[in-house]
């Protein structure tokens, strides 16, 4: 390993005044960060200087101290930086900027198709990023990357979309996206955004599945807070576990999957109607029925999730919104389902409930700031 100069320790211990301030979200002021850094007073103003020169922290409201004098504190700047997230879908795009900690800046819903030639479409993305950040008001150059999550395994390397059946793509280059749009760009699964977002929100070191309910289903696993992706970079396909063996058609082409029976899809575009409208008439005999199938069959996807990880399920995507009032029926149905539990206790909603994806999307780029200040 390479000795540590002097410039690396300047540079580390930087970063430790940075990473303190940025974890803390109690009154800190500069005594404070020396004491719980170990650090002299000397150093502290040192670092302080160059963060904030750097614009990176700035002092906030004075507090009393235990001796009765004012006492300045600090913080750090959290649109200091910011980075965009889109979420693709089959219809639509849905853009996120977010500052430093994840506080969303601006959210937008474009609805598009997407066409078949690679470059038209990255272009049209192209052009809804740069109306985004125009309306969002922002610099550019203080822009970290926009993250890209599509609703399909991503290749290890991220040049690939190796199958995306809800877009209708198999083995799609990704090489003309990250060539076509002029900042630096992260693709990723989307399932694996919603969960980073969630993971995120927590900001703890559980083992938990996420699994995303959207237009389509998928998810992530976290072990100890980590995510683990599997071999094949296809840990967390969650949306092709079997729940009605030769039941409805998958988009994957295959019967009786868990995206057949719990995506948007089946309570909304497969009824011609949207889903505040399917919610509104739940009284509808119809629509009671086609929802109670609905939850026992999340409840049969659920359970097996359970029973194969032994951990916290956490449900994230747009269609949480609309189960929060049924989560004691599907918790009955995980009571009646599950061999060794009669409490459903393990299953929980997303804390990230909205926009979790693209803002998950972000999360590279907020990660690799952090990591390389």
């Amino acid at each position: 390993m390479k000795p540590e100069n002097n410039a690396d320790r300047k540079r580390a211990t930087r970063n430790s005044v940075y990473h303190y301030l940025y974890n803390c979200r109690d009154f800190c002021s500069r005594q404070i960060l020396a004491n719980e850094l170990g650090l002299s007073l000397p150093t502290v103003y040192q670092n302080l200087a160059e963060l904030m020169e750097l614009g990176l922290v700035c002092a906030t409201d004075e507090k009393l101290s235990t001796g009765g004098r004012r006492v300045e504190g600090l913080s750090i700047v959290e649109d200091a930086r910011f980075a965009v997230g889109v979420s693709v879908s089959d219809d639509a795009l849905r853009i996120s900027a977010v500052d430093l900690r994840l506080n969303e800046l601006a959210y937008k819903k474009v609805s598009m198709r997407h066409p078949d030639d690679r470059m038209i479409y990255a272009e049209q993305i192209r052009g809804e990023l740069e109306r985004f950040i125009d309306e969002l008001g922002a610099e550019r150059s203080r822009l970290l990357g926009v993250g890209i999550a599509f609703p399909g395994i991503v290749s290890k390397d991220g040049m690939t979309l190796e199958y995306a059946p809800t877009l209708g793509l198999r083995n799609f280059s990704l090489k003309e996206f990250k060539e076509g749009l002029p900042y630096e760009i992260h693709i990723e699964n989307d399932a694996n955004c919603g969960g980073g977002a969630e993971r995120f929100a927590r900001g703890g070191k559980e083992n938990i599945a996420y699994l995303s309910i959207e237009e389509g289903i998928g998810g992530a696993v976290f072990t100890n807070g980590m995510p683990y992706f599997g071999d094949n970079h296809r840990s967390g396909e969650f949306g092709h576990i079997c729940v009605e063996p030769g039941g409805l058609r998958c988009s994957c082409g295959r019967q009786g999957c868990l995206e057949a029976y719990c995506s948007s899809r089946r309570i909304s575009t497969d009824l011609g109607i949207t889903l505040e409208d399917f919610f509104a008439s739940i009284q509808n005999i119809d629509f009671y029925m086609k929802w109670e199938s609905y939850l026992y069959h999340l409840a049969v996807g659920i359970n097996s999730i359970r029973m194969v990880l032994d951990c916290d399920v956490v449900l994230g995507g747009f269609m949480t919104e609309y189960l929060a009032d049924s989560m004691p029926r599907l918790k009955e149905y995980l009571a009646s389902l599950n061999s060794f539990e009669r409490s459903a206790d393990y299953v929980h909603l997303s804390r990230q409930r909205k926009h979790a994806i693209p803002m998950g999307a972000t999360l590279y780029f907020i990660t690799k700031f952090l990591e390389e200040l």
